[in-house]
């Protein structure tokens, strides 16, 4: 057997959610470690010193500590569902500014407004109307296309669906309330979808030894 690249993997972190669904969609497979934040192992420390998953350790020593990096090299390899090249530049462009939004401007946010404990009660009102009004650009978007670059599925979409899935959870009473008909369907859909339900099995932590796990793809995922 062929040695696998290894993923370490947290299952609810969207950074690693997103790296998971681009290995998946592209039928890549890799060895899955899930790892507890708060015990990291020693293995992972060694290959990523700063050890904030996920990363891709190649079987050749190169490493991906990036998610984003993860996801273009595995699309690079196989691209079945067009989640990069189909699009123009334009779109790539477009793509990509987005995707720097999501992990700049709302994660701020998104971060404040789940610890709030953290932050002066005016940080997090400011970080709740920041949030509003950038998932409220995205509801926009969805509502003159169906995916939020083109009218296809694309890489922003899979990279941004996990933090909005979070920033969701947060207050799902709040989150009824918001007026984002467009971008809810939109959630629903990855959410309900083959490729999400494929990268969010339960697994025990990996530990030395542990019988090695491999990340489904969708076409492999039977949902019950």
């Amino acid at each position: 057997m062929p040695e696998l690249p290894i993923l370490y993997s947290f299952r609810r972190c969207p950074y690693a959610i997103r790296a998971r669904l681009a290995l998946a969609i592209s039928e890549i497979s890799v060895e899955l470690r899930e790892v507890v934040l708060g015990d990291k192992p020693t293995a992972l420390l060694l290959v990523s010193p700063k050890a904030t998953v996920p990363v891709l350790q190649m079987p050749n020593g190169q490493i991906f500590e990036e998610s984003l990096s993860i996801m273009q090299w595995a699309l690079s390899r196989d691209d079945p569902a067009g989640w990069m090249y189909p699009q123009n530049e334009a779109a790539q462009r477009d793509a990509h500014l987005l995707i720097t939004s999501c992990d700049g401007v709302f994660k701020q946010a998104l971060d404040r407004c789940k610890y709030p404990q953290r932050h002066s009660a005016a940080e997090v009102d400011e970080a709740w109307s920041d949030a509003g009004k950038w998932l409220g650009a995205l509801n926009g978007r969805l509502e003159r296309q169906a995916a939020l670059c083109t009218e296809k599925t694309g890489l922003a979409d899979a990279a941004i669906f996990p933090f909005v899935r979070q920033f969701a959870a947060i207050d799902g009473q709040r989150w009824d309330r918001l007026p984002f008909t467009h971008l809810k369907t939109w959630l629903e859909r990855w959410l309900s979808s083959n490729s999400f339900s494929a990268v969010m099995h339960k697994h025990l932590p990996w530990r030395q030894g542990s019988v090695p796990l491999q990340l489904l793809s969708p076409s492999q995922h039977h949902p019950k």
